[in-house]
């Protein structure tokens, strides 16, 4: 029998981050960094990076439910960004740097405004959780040298989240 799979798709700051963080796991059968949510059709790096077409950089994931549930790449997701930050994520500024979920069903939808209500309600953060939840748009994946950037440029990779300040605020909020 074939194996049903379904789509996720999180923006959350750089889609270098947000790859690796769901790549790991079984149940998990591809991750594509792209673009989706703006007026531009089949967008580059070069027009998204200015903000002007509406898209933000976010990451794709196609994965099998019965090995791998939403809600699990959803509480994934949350602990990979600054929900409360609706310029960017950390020192990527911009509306191409905002988080948001995009969903595929109602299904996710009802799941997603679940999980961002318990995340607001645990007290974890003292700011509003500002995340979007929105209906999945056009998915343009990105320039192949961005696709699985974490383990085609490992050190480049490092250093970008180093600086970033990612990896501070996570340890701080979620470990």
């Amino acid at each position: 029998m074939e194996k049903k799979l379904e789509k996720a798709t999180f923006a959350g700051g750089c889609f270098w981050c947000m790859v690796k963080p769901f790549d790991q796991w079984d149940g998990i059968e591809k991750v594509i960094s792209g673009y989706t949510g703006g007026h531009v059709e089949n967008p580059t790096y070069e027009q998204v990076k200015t903000g002007t077409t509406g898209h933000y950089e976010a990451v794709q994931i196609e994965f099998d439910p019965t090995v791998f549930p939403y809600d699990k790449l959803l509480e994934i997701y949350w602990q990979q960004i600054d929900p409360t930050d609706d310029g960017g994520q950390f020192h990527d500024r911009g509306s191409q740097y905002r988080t948001a979920i995009f969903y595929h069903s109602n299904e996710q939808k009802t799941l997603a405004e679940q999980s961002k209500l318990a995340l607001a309600k645990s007290g974890k953060f003292n700011k509003p959780i500002v995340t979007k939840i929105l209906p999945a748009a056009p998915f343009y994946s990105a320039e192949e040298y961005h696709q699985n950037f974490y383990q085609k440029n490992p050190e480049a990779y490092k250093k970008d989240r180093e600086i970033s300040g990612r990896d501070e605020f996570l340890r701080k909020h979620w470990k």
